[in-house]
């Protein structure tokens, strides 16, 4: 009976029961708030509540259907053998080297994170990586640490990162400010250098004591227990593999060639991803040639376009004839990469990367020799296996959607600016940064943070006479920060939930770590504003 107590008293809340929790808390606050008469706040409503989850679902519903194809394609890859067979063989090779994997693995992440924001497009490998990892004596806390911290601290220290940087500027442009980017790129490259090094050898000091002693794994025995259930190898298979020959005797030829492709697959993935055109790369876009097309619009369907759009509330009427024209950009040839899915690389996204996911399966379970039977029970189990992850992504999503409809968070933006006005640059460039941080909370996604933001705390600072670009650096760097654990996100909800880790085994395992990589941030852009004001 007292061991029962015990473990009850050290059982941990899911990931849905925290994202519920967290839901409902903001959602009485903004009714407090609103009750209190606090001006800019619409207090949420019990139908508002409920429908969140499905309003965030059908908000998430492209990476939802993503990750669920992801499901079925890594069912397939499964069921051929060949990811087994190929993850043994790797781990063979690097005998006694094996945590040379994870500076390597993590500066790659980096590169994506720091270029283009590389974020939910990193859930596929959280199960990838954990099963790496466990299969080299870790553990699949190690495998996300590597993609989470990887990625992170690149798109913390954004250079290009389009979705982030690339929106801020834009932002201040909109305002009349054309912010110096070389000193974003420089700012950029001190915090996703610095804090990658940080992450580096934080991951690679827990992975050593994890190799040397299981027993220093912050992980549950039940988060344990299901990691070896899932990517455990047997002593047999262990053994079994005794050499180059003898592990490359164990893949067939169809297994080989299925991993060719599996591994082609991914890095097609992230090609498409990076918006090239973006970075000045044109070369995914040749071919493609458009032209101007000018049509005449009559005033009677000004005024039936215009009462549609309000759901016919309006009956419009003109007092003389009014005629208009409308100029569209019509595209007259496909560029030469468009000719898979009707996007070149470059421009795809999470509808166009489950088309390819879903044609590659197909084409793996051809190469791997599935039959048609077992392709279609590996695809569907892959991809219920997935559900647990796709409703996460939803849950999470449901948050962002109350807050917006609530007008929390630019309630909490609005005033926090105003108390920060005049105060001196030693004082504002940390307070700004903490407010990143807040807000980042209600709003995870980096381009509609910048979007709300950065004309109010972009343009303050340029009101003080204050570096700008230290401030779209404090916002790339707070989002970045809370990005690495904050719940709201579904692309850490569902990676984590992929690597079989609770939230809260994350938050103990990286609390330290991030409030290290939070103060390293702090110091670095409070020198930065003074230096550069």
């Amino acid at each position: 009976m007292a061991a029962e107590k015990g473990k009850k008293k050290r059982a941990t809340l899911s990931s849905f029961t925290i994202l519920l929790i967290i839901l409902v808390v903001l959602a009485v606050i903004t009714v407090i708030m609103s009750m209190s008469g606090v001006e800019g706040i619409q207090g949420a409503t019990l139908s508002g509540v409920l429908t969140a989850p499905v309003a965030g679902f059908s908000d998430a519903l492209p990476v939802c259907l993503f990750v669920m194809i992801l499901g079925g394609f890594l069912g397939i890859i499964t069921e051929t053998g060949a990811l087994d067979a190929g993850i043994a063989a790797l781990v063979h090779k690097l005998k006694g080297n094996e945590l040379v994997l994870i500076p390597i693995l993590m500066f790659i992440f980096s590169i994506g994170g720091t270029t283009y924001g590389m974020c939910e497009e990193t859930v596929p490998f959280y199960l990838l990586l954990a099963a790496t990892m466990v299969a080299a004596g870790f553990d699949s806390l190690t495998g996300a640490a590597v993609v989470l911290l990887g990625a992170g601290c690149g798109v913390l220290g954004s250079t290009v990162n389009p979705f982030a940087v690339g929106v801020a500027v834009d932002a201040m442009r909109g305002i009349g400010y054309d912010p110096n980017q070389a000193i974003i790129i420089v700012l950029g490259c001190i915090l996703w250098l610095t804090t990658l090094a940080i992450s580096i050898v934080f991951v690679m000091r827990y992975a050593k004591k994890v190799k040397e002693d299981k027993g220093s794994t912050f992980l549950s025995l039940q988060e344990q227990q299901d990691m070896m259930n899932e990517w455990g190898m047997k002593e047999s298979e262990v053994e079994g593999v005794e050499g180059d020959a003898v592990a490359n005797a164990k893949m067939t030829g169809r297994q080989k060639a299925s991993l060719v492709v599996f591994a082609l697959t991914f890095v097609i993935m992230i090609v498409s991803f990076i918006p090239w055109t973006d970075l000045g790369v044109d070369f995914f876009n040749l071919g493609a040639t458009s032209e101007e097309v000018t049509t005449t619009v009559t005033g009677e369907e000004l005024t039936t376009t215009f009462d549609d759009a309000n759901d016919g509330a309006t009956v419009t009427t003109l007092a003389t004839p009014v005629e208009a024209t409308s100029v569209e950009e019509v595209q007259t040839s496909p560029a030469w990469s468009s000719f898979l899915t009707g996007v070149p690389l470059g421009g795809w996204y999470f509808d166009e990367a489950s088309t390819w996911f879903l044609l590659m399966a197909l084409i793996i379970g051809v190469i791997g020799g599935v039959s048609e039977s077992r392709f279609v029970k590996a695809f569907i189990n892959g991809a219920a296996d997935m559900m647990s992850v796709v409703l996460i992504i939803a849950l999470a999503r449901s948050i962002t959607v109350l807050m917006g409809q609530t007008g929390l968070d630019m309630w909490i933006l609005n005033n926090a600016a105003a108390a920060l006005n005049g105060m001196s640059a030693i004082i504002f460039a940390p307070l700004s940064f903490l407010l990143y941080v807040l807000l980042s909370f209600l709003i995870p996604s980096s381009s509609g943070m910048a979007t709300v933001s950065i004309p109010i705390m972009g343009g303050l600072a340029q009101h003080l006479n204050f570096s700008v670009e230290t401030m779209i650096m404090i916002y790339s760097a707070g989002n970045g920060l809370v990005n690495l654990f904050t719940p709201t996100s579904g692309a850490i909800m569902g990676g984590l939930a992929l690597a079989k880790i609770e939230y809260t085994t994350w938050l103990k395992f990286g609390a330290k770590l991030f409030v290290v990589l939070g103060v390293v941030c702090l110091v670095i852009l409070t020198a930065a504003m003074m230096i550069l004001s």
